[in-house]
């Protein structure tokens, strides 16, 4: 940046030597600034988008022969948006991503400031995560939360990989600059305690009990809310859907992962059709409008950004262009 007097905007003779002063000197003009900084709805950054289970399913049994614990502290396939030059984020606030605990390993502890939580695929009993101190469960289709600044690790006691779903606010605490992480001095913490009813835990079967018992917010369509909500930046909402519903979600400022916990069908977004089942994780961006078909009973995952955008005030439905 070049030292510019006042008095050489005194001497501009016209419009060109003024942008070229503001250049000089660091000053971007407001009046005809080369982006809009403001447009009457949202831009769509991110776009629509799927991740087949048996993929990544056959993807880390690979990596674990030859990725061990000493090599990734977290064996795991990052779930990018599939957008020009986009290396990290699944939607604007949120990342997903597969992971694997091999038999008899675990998964040293460390903390974080971002929030996150895991949806079980794959497990037997045994399969435990590790938060503050105590083994909390990992039973097929629980979800599992890891809140900001927790000490967490994995540890497999049984005699086969476990699968699940990660879901982080990590692209958030980027944008906001708060990311701070660390190693716990123990490598893994010490645990004794089986925790079964920690509250950072969404058993299944008390899930299904909810849905079953839970008013239909659409003919054959079901949803009920995990915690109230269960982290400060992110909602857990699980859908039940009827055999051969079809479910449609206008579009909004949320931004969502919707992971499949049983059954499966199609997502229609408009620009892209996708089929999904058991497993698969699908992108739907904010500013998405999106049609849901189940060719069975289904149960999705919904993880979104609602609690963040309630608190600003910025949650509202997008007009359809």
């Amino acid at each position: 940046m070049a030292h510019v007097a006042p008095e050489e905007f005194n001497r501009a003779g016209n419009m060109e030597e003024l942008l070229a002063l503001l250049g000089n000197a660091g000053i971007e003009n407001g009046w005809a600034k080369r982006e809009p900084s403001m447009y009457a709805s949202p831009k769509q950054k991110f776009k629509p988008a799927r991740w087949k289970f048996d993929v990544a399913h056959a993807a880390l049994d690979a990596a674990g022969r030859f990725v061990n614990t000493e090599l990734a502290e977290r064996r795991n396939l990052i779930l990018n948006n599939p957008i020009p030059g986009n290396e990290y984020p699944t939607v604007t606030t949120l990342v997903s991503a597969y992971q694997m605990v091999k038999a008899g390993e675990t998964a040293r502890s460390h903390r974080h400031t971002s929030n996150a939580l895991r949806l079980v695929l794959r497990s037997k009993p045994g399969m435990y995560t590790i938060v503050d101190g105590k083994k909390i469960p990992m039973v097929e289709n629980d979800v599992l939360l890891t809140p900001n600044w927790c000490w967490h690790a994995h540890a497999n006691e049984t005699d086969a990989s476990a699968y699940w779903l990660d879901f982080l606010d990590v692209p958030l605490t980027h944008l906001l600059g708060p990311m701070f992480f660390e190693h716990h001095e123990e490598m893994v913490e010490k645990s004794d305690i089986v925790d079964a009813d920690s509250p950072a835990r969404f058993p299944f079967t008390e899930t299904v009990s909810r849905l079953e018992a839970a008013a239909e917010i659409a003919p054959g369509v079901r949803q009920i809310q995990l915690g109230d909500p269960a982290m400060r930046t992110i909602a857990l909402h699980v859908l039940r859907l009827d055999a051969g519903t079809t479910f449609e979600v206008p579009p909004t400022t949320l931004s969502c992962v919707y992971a499949g916990m049983l059954g499966g069908g199609e997502v229609d977004f408009g620009s892209e059709k996708f089929d999904f089942s058991r497993g698969d994780a699908i992108a739907a961006p904010s500013g998405t409008r999106q049609k849901w078909t189940a060719r069975e009973q289904t149960c999705l995952l919904r993880v979104s950004d609602e609690p963040l955008m309630t608190f600003l005030n910025w949650l509202r439905p997008i007009p359809v262009k």
